[in-house]
């Protein structure tokens, strides 16, 4: 007959070890052989430290020592169970007095549940705690792993990730063999591809309980089985968008299939590595924001000096030489406005990749902003930076598809030396670029290398810039009056108002100087408003006086006309001094229309509209259209000085003049020669039936006052021969 309380013990809810004084477990009931997950008979025999780890045999003899006259102990246990899982619980030990010994209960509750729900928070705080602190990926991966094999002893983990060509790599696997990890490195992913690149392949979990024998490892078994893992768990780390773009594995050392607990560990992991990489990625995209160039994937400006200066220390020790390239795309602007900016992006990109294909392995090419881009040339001496030069040049040359039309640019390049030019690369990018728009002045499509006179001439340009923003500033230029004549009668045609500048310290400034600057550093939409303004209040003044001005022209730069306020403006300028349009004539340059972008014909239209007329100034000396004046509501056409002046030397100028002159009055242009100095030249332009000529011959330009008087001592019998 069995003793009662064994026959309640099996019945009750807690697993329950009764062990002798030296740890040997003499009896168990049948929850304590669920709980351990063996037969109550294996379990009996075995030493309490087999099964609960905080009881080796040393701890258990100082516990059983302390435990005497019906003393009972609380212990938080780890329970190692048959199958190499582990388990949670609290241990309550009572000794129970016997005749000549001690035996002791164990009361075992687990509590499974709430100590791994209390670790899977812990991992996750530990993680994000990590990944708040920027720890790399790699080691906070790793980190992962170790954590989880730590709650789950039974199993060993990695993480993959998938590449762009869909191939697989290992960036965490801490305690699985280097030599697999290298083995399956830049694997493809695919259907039948072990448990990691089918769950990849296939972006769902993918359970292999026996490698040995599932068709899924057949070509990877032989990596795996001899280091003792046979069985593996899969499960894809998904992104935001859904892309599976790694894998977090378990590997088992036994033939299994994952517990409840492991899939959940699973799931908290790959959401956990989903979210760090997520982070990585947002990283490294503010790197990338941060040095290099969202449009080509070029180094940025600022990554630029880093590396020039890295250059210029290297080149110090090694006493070497540097070059600074810095290259613009001449004509760039006009892919913008004809083409849209979409195009403009393409050509950046194109030159970006053409010029990347001729830089050496070691240079650092930049896009430093716009259509700049800036080169450092380690080791570089002056006869290779105008080799490459040269081939930059060509390149910039060759034509580009965009938007099924090509487009042939050009290419202007700076280039300073290191040391000769100077020992920081902030200075030397500055002499580059100084020598860039040197090469641009020269003609555009070629380069120049930097010149201490260069530099002096660059500060020259400076104090100009800034004496003629001061002069615009304080209203200190003024207008001077060219009379343009009717050739055939000499009566007042109009006059032109041309902008004069004088400086207390730099006295009297040619318009040849003052303007360019003024283009360059984009002064010329204030001098030209200014302009405008002040040639159409005097137009009213002298309208007022009853002074016999018919019309007033004003030159208008190409880059007014890519302004599309400009219309505006001139309305409100003719509204203002109360002018009929009809008295206002624009002047543009044959070269500001000779692209033809959207912008400029619709800005010219607008003009058009308003009544006021536009003339072409410098026909002849460009690529000259006869399209354009076709396209375009031109009334006026300005035959080029240069033409003029030897119309009594040379037979072609003379051929030339005429042909312009018969272009115009075919098109129903007027026809304005400037220029004129000399009465044959007079006589050849009225035989032409020019119709209106203006130059020396006639008057310099004049002030208001002094053009007031040549008017009034002009008599009027002789307006036909001045």
């Amino acid at each position: 007959m069995q003793d009662p309380f064994w026959l309640m013990a099996q019945q009750y809810a807690l697993a329950i070890l009764w062990v002798d004084v030296h740890g040997v477990i003499t009896h168990v009931n049948e929850a304590a052989g669920c709980l351990l997950g063996a037969p109550m008979r294996q379990i009996m025999g075995k030493a309490v430290g087999d099964y609960i780890v905080e009881l080796q045999p040393r701890a258990w003899s100082a516990l059983a020592a302390s435990l005497v006259n019906g003393k009972t102990a609380h212990l938080n246990a780890t329970i190692r169970m048959a199958n190499e899982g582990s388990a949670a619980a609290e241990a309550h030990i009572q000794c129970l007095a016997g005749d000549s010994t001690h035996a002791f209960a164990l009361f075992l509750q687990g509590v499974t549940t709430q100590v791994r729900t209390e670790d899977l928070f812990r991992l996750q705080h530990n993680l994000l705690e990590s990944l708040s602190r920027g720890e790399p990926i790699e080691r906070l991966l790793d980190q992962l792993c170790i954590e989880v094999e730590r709650m789950a002893p039974e199993l060993l983990c990695s993480v993959i990730l998938v590449d762009g060509q869909d191939r697989v790599h290992v960036v965490a696997a801490p305690s699985i063999p280097k030599s697999y990890s290298e083995a399956i490195d830049g694997q493809p992913i695919g259907p039948k591809a072990g448990s990691c690149g089918t769950a990849l392949y296939f972006n769902q979990p993918v359970e292999v309980s026996d490698i040995a024998h599932d068709p899924l490892w057949e070509n990877y078994r032989d990596m795996v089985l001899p280091i003792g893992l046979v069985a593996c768990w899969s499960h894809p780390i998904v992104a935001r968008d859904g892309r599976a773009v790694g894998s977090f594995a378990m590997y088992y050392r036994q033939p299994r299939e994952p517990s409840d607990f492991h899939k959940q560990m699973v799931e908290v992991c790959s959401r956990l590595v989903a979210i760090a990489l997520e982070r990585g990625e947002a990283d490294k995209r503010l790197h990338d924001l941060a040095f290099y160039d969202p449009l080509t994937g070029l180094p940025n400006r600022r990554l630029l000096l880093d590396r020039g200066a890295v250059a210029l220390a290297n080149a110090a020790h090694a006493t070497a030489s540097v070059a600074v390239l810095l290259i613009d795309f001449d004509r760039f602007k006009t892919v913008n406005d004809a083409l849209g900016h979409d195009a403009g992006d393409a050509f950046l990109k194109t030159m970006a990749v053409r010029i990347e294909e001729v830089v050496r392995q070691g240079d650092t090419l930049a896009r430093i902003g716009g259509d700049e881009f800036a080169a450092v040339l380690p080791s570089c001496d002056v006869h290779q930076a105008s080799q490459l030069a040269q081939r930059l040049i060509g390149i910039a040359a060759s034509p580009v598809a965009l938007n099924a039309r090509h487009f042939t640019g050009s290419a202007s390049i700076g280039i300073s030396m290191y040391p000769d030019d100077a020992s920081d690369f902030d200075t030397l990018l500055r002499y580059a670029d100084m020598a860039m728009h040197q090469a641009k002045a020269a003609g555009r499509g070629n380069y120049r290398f930097f010149s201490r006179e260069m530099n002096a001439e660059i500060q020259e340009l400076a104090a100009l810039e800034h004496a003629l923003r001061d002069a615009l500033a304080q209203r200190r230029l003024n207008l001077h009056y060219q009379p343009k004549l009717a050739l055939a009668d000499g009566e007042m045609y109009g006059v032109e108002a041309l902008a004069r500048w004088y400086d207390p310290q730099l006295g009297d400034i040619s318009p040849s100087r003052f303007i360019p600057v003024a283009e360059e550093t984009g002064l010329i939409h204030e001098l030209g408003l200014w302009v405008l303004d002040e040639a159409c209040r005097q137009l009213a003044e002298w309208r007022a006086a009853g002074v016999p001005v018919p019309a007033i022209e004003v030159n208008v730069s190409a880059r007014q006309l890519t302004r599309k306020e400009l219309p505006a403006l001139v309305e409100d300028a003719l509204r203002r001094h109360a002018l009929p349009p009809s008295t206002l004539i624009l002047e543009i340059t044959e070269s500001s229309v000779l692209d033809d972008n959207e912008r400029v014909r619709d800005t010219l239209s607008k003009l058009s509209a308003i009544g006021v007329k536009l003339a072409i100034d410098d026909f002849g000396t460009g690529y000259s259209s006869l399209g354009y004046l076709k396209r375009f509501p031109v009334q006026e056409l300005k035959l080029d000085q240069s033409f003029v002046c030897h119309l009594d030397e040379r037979q072609d100028d003379r051929e030339l003049a005429s042909a312009v002159i018969h272009i115009g009055r075919a098109l129903h242009l007027t026809v304005v020669a400037e220029g004129i100095e000399h009465p044959h030249q007079l006589d050849f332009l009225r035989a032409q039936q020019c119709d209106v000529g203006q130059g020396f011959y006639f008057s310099r330009p004049l002030s208001p006052h002094d053009l007031c008087r040549w008017i009034a001592l002009r008599p009027a019998a002789t307006r036909s021969c001045p």
